[in-house]
């Protein structure tokens, strides 16, 4: 072998290591932001409902153990996805949206569903119930990373009418439950989906529009959804009501300080602030484990969406691309609406925090659909 034949392998052999290299790193990034934010999660979740659980079921450890069994089942879901090369899920994309819509109608039925809260948003198995929202999520984004791969991107009729479509259908049937944080969570997505496929600049802005006009008045149709829109303005104009969440929440902030007030020291727990474990237990991290942790929280899912979108850039086909941003785009925008609750600057919706409130479906899809993230991560370029 001459000298010249000699460095071009060895070149051939540090490029492959040096991809090797950074396809690990960013495996290793994303597995270890998450595995953080969850640990953090099984704490406070057990610091969060303690009290009220010792109340209520007389066992301070009950929602602990439920939630580590759906994070159990969670990781099974995550590992599942990691053993099959994502390229197959291809085949799913429509079976997968056919049996969320199913499961979205079942809920709607009398009888069927199952309401709490004054929504029908579960379906019961056994003792356990699910939200078929939460798959609808991962079955919009496996579709739309099917169809949108394989079309052209500059095609209003080929991608935008066909995804507008299904949003309005699954999103209709989600916003009839009701549940407006979610429906709005899921056309993010798909503006997002569309926006990394490549469509129009011009179109998006049409579409943008539009939808901004129609959450506008999905906002507005309601008694309960206008309290909570103009409560963000001023909580104080009903603080025994519509003002309650956020001004608590506030106050807990506010007791953490620069260091918190240490762990298990929560005094918003202590039934001054509703579903802490859930919807807000950012603001119990905050008051028990301080700003600097909370800004920690913060900057984790950062992290994990700027590294789930360089996954996706460098992603070995186009369904691989639009899987990644699809999940990345889920958990950040999720993660976004749930913290800017917590601190007021956003309607209250009712979303958990990814990786770390309570919340069975929640939990079990986020880490599943991370799985295929992940999966994604271990073959890019």
């Amino acid at each position: 072998m001459s000298s010249d034949e000699i460095g071009a392998t060895t070149a051939g052999r540090s490029k492959q290591g040096g991809s090797d290299d950074r396809r690990s790193v960013r495996f290793l990034i994303l597995w270890t932001t998450a595995t953080l934010l969850g640990l953090l999660g099984l704490v406070m979740v057990f610091s969060s409902s303690s009290v009220s659980d010792l109340r209520v079921y007389g066992d301070a450890w009950h929602h602990l153990r439920r939630h580590v069994a759906w994070v159990a089942i969670g990781l099974l879901g995550l590992y599942a996805m990691l053993r099959v090369d994502y390229r197959r899920l291809r085949r799913l994309a429509r079976p997968g949206l056919v049996v969320a819509i199913i499961l979205l109608v079942l809920v709607l039925i009398p009888g069927v569903g199952i309401r709490a809260n004054g929504s029908a948003r579960w379906l019961g198995v056994g003792v356990a119930s699910f939200q078929p929202s939460e798959f609808a999520k991962l079955a919009v984004i496996l579709y739309g990373a099917a169809i949108l791969s394989s079309r052209p991107a500059d095609s209003v009729r080929l991608t935008l009418w066909p995804m507008l479509v299904v949003l309005g259908g699954v999103g209709g049937l989600i916003f009839l439950e009701p549940d407006l944080g979610t429906t709005l969570i899921l056309g993010s997505i798909v503006a997002c989906l569309l926006f990394f496929a490549g469509l129009g600049l011009g179109s998006l802005v049409l579409t943008g529009a539009a939808g901004m006009g129609l959450v506008a008045a999905m906002s507005l149709s309601a008694g309960y959804r206008r309290d909570r829109l103009f409560s963000v303005l001023d909580p104080w104009n009903d603080p025994l009501n519509t003002g309650w969440q956020t001004i608590q929440a506030g106050v807990a902030i506010s007791n953490g300080g620069l260091w918190g007030m240490g762990l298990g020291a929560s005094r918003a727990k202590w039934g001054f602030l509703p579903f802490v474990q859930t919807d807000f237990i950012f603001a119990i991290v905050a008051e028990e484990l301080g700003f600097v942790i909370a800004i920690l929280v913060v900057l984790a899912f950062l992290v994990l969406g700027i590294v789930g979108l360089s996954t996706a850039m460098n992603a070995p086909d186009r369904f691989g691309q639009l899987l990644a941003v699809g999940i990345t785009s889920w958990i950040l925008i999720q993660a976004f609406v749930n913290i800017g609750a917590v601190l007021g600057v956003l309607p209250i919706t009712g979303v958990p925090l990814p990786f770390v409130s309570y919340g069975g479906s929640s939990m079990v899809l986020t880490l599943t659909a991370f799985g295929i993230l992940l999966n994604v991560a271990r073959q890019v370029r």
